[in-house]
């Protein structure tokens, strides 16, 4: 009899202990419990810990509350202005009801994923290139309400929304480098010519300054010539003052006008006789009214004068 009992005892501490066994459930710290009792959710929901079930009648689903990090993939797609760009963004998100994110949707993660797909291609079409590049903070969050949406009803809260990248074509890279290369050109020539303005003006009021004071000029003179023997140069240069030019020209008498007086011809070489020059100068000489005698007489040959004649007949 006490062997029987003790059998049954024994047989009956198994048996419990198979059953906790079997019934025992660990619930982690960043997960809930979800318990389903011939297929219906009970309302309960067990919290992190030891969790009991009973065994083949409750099932208990294990749903994870961290934060899950989901990488969209690149997205291709026109922009507003018309250029072809590859999109990849990253999505943050986490469960805040159990239950929805079970019941709700059949799988939470890839309806996430999904969703974000379409968002970034709808923000791809309804945004500019510059916007993609340098205006992403608005970017995110639009497409972060644009998933966050339909994601409420999932259980599901989306904590935060990265574009991570923007691919361009090569034609389109090299096309913003040579605008960004010019626009940089076109800013180098502004300030230049800023400078050279600026310069000038400076210049202008130290013309002044030396003006009123001649000796300023003297001093800079020497403070260039200390400046240039400062560098070990072997050759140096003075530059010569222009005041002092302008002196002498002022202090220089200006000569009378008067006719430049006319050049002799150069004589032909002696072998050939005299030159074109000296037979026009002779020609000129011979053919001048004063070595003729005058327009008159130049023509008119030596005649002997006329006889005298009686003044009255002969007796």
């Amino acid at each position: 009899m006490v062997e029987e009992l003790l059998t049954a005892v024994i047989a009956a501490g198994v048996g419990v202990m198979v059953y906790v066994g079997a019934a025992a459930r660990v619930v982690k710290q960043y997960e809930r419990g979800l318990v389903f009792r011939f297929g219906r959710l009970r309302e309960e929901i067990r919290p992190p810990g030891f969790a009991m079930v009973v065994p083949v009648i409750d099932r208990l689903h294990k749903v994870n509350m961290q934060i899950v990090t989901l990488p969209v993939p690149a997205q291709e797609g026109i922009t507003r202005d018309n250029v072809t760009v590859r999109v990849d963004a990253v999505v943050y998100f986490k469960v805040v009801d159990p239950a929805n994110a079970i019941v709700a949707v059949e799988d939470y993660r890839f309806a996430v994923s999904q969703m974000a797909q379409t968002s970034l291609r709808s923000i791809i079409g309804k945004s500019d290139l510059d916007d993609l590049l340098s205006n992403r903070e608005m970017l995110n969050q639009g497409l972060e309400l644009m998933i966050d949406s339909p994601a409420v009803g999932w259980g599901v809260q989306i904590d935060r929304v990265e574009i991570k990248d923007v691919s361009l074509p090569e034609t389109m890279k090299r096309s913003m480098a040579r605008q960004a290369e010019a626009d940089r050109e076109r800013r180098a020539r502004v300030i230049n010519a800023d400078a050279e303005l600026q310069a000038s003006h400076k210049l202008a009021q130290a013309a002044e300054v030396m003006s009123e004071q001649p000796a300023a000029l003297q001093l800079r003179l020497l403070q260039t010539v200390v400046a240039v023997a400062a560098e070990k140069n072997s050759t140096l240069v003075l530059p010569f003052p222009v005041e002092l030019l302008r002196f002498l020209e002022r202090a220089a008498p200006s000569p009378p006008a008067a006719a430049a007086p006319r050049e002799p011809a150069p004589a032909g070489p002696a072998s050939e006789g005299p030159g074109p020059a000296e037979v026009a100068d002779a020609l000129d000489e011979a053919l001048a009214p004063d070595a003729l005698g005058g327009p008159a007489d130049g023509l008119m040959l030596d005649a002997p004068p006329p006889e005298h004649e009686p003044d009255g007949p002969r007796g």
